[in-house]
């Protein structure tokens, strides 16, 4: 397997790239626009994964820096799935200083229960206690 490079360097992001996917590609974010995705990682700490200087994947963390984060648009292009790009993402999120010492870290998956619980992330151990509101058609409305 060729190096993969792991950088929180938000320059070295393929912004472009990350739009086509999340706008065109993932199950999440159909028809998210280009400047929602531009805020999005503006605030947001971004992981990208990059094998000869080109972004293979890519995830944010959204997080007060303190007490709470959430992980989203966790993403590895189908052309480098299987590879374990994933874990290595997952990996410097675990070990990025912004999540260190919060008290809960929350994400939601359709497909990767296996990859995440290797991580160790859980089911809710009290999901009546947690609401949400949630727009799934808020881009392509």
């Amino acid at each position: 397997m060729t190096d993969v490079v792991i950088s929180a360097d938000k320059s070295r992001l393929d912004i472009n790239k990350i739009h086509h996917f999340l706008s065109t590609e993932s199950s999440w974010a159909q028809g998210i626009p280009l400047d929602t995705v531009q805020r999005s990682i503006a605030h947001s700490v971004c992981i990208g994964a990059y094998i000869d200087n080109q972004q293979v994947g890519f995830c944010r963390i959204i997080t007060d820096q303190a007490t709470f984060a959430n992980l989203v648009d966790v993403v590895v292009w189908p052309e480098y799935r299987g590879q374990g790009i994933a874990a290595k993402l997952m990996t410097a999120v675990l070990q990025h200083p912004s999540v260190a010492n919060v008290r809960r870290f929350t994400l939601a998956t359709s497909d990767a229960h296996g990859l995440y619980a290797k991580f160790g992330f859980a089911a809710l151990n009290k999901p009546d206690t947690f609401m949400q509101i949630y727009r799934p058609d808020v881009y392509t409305t």
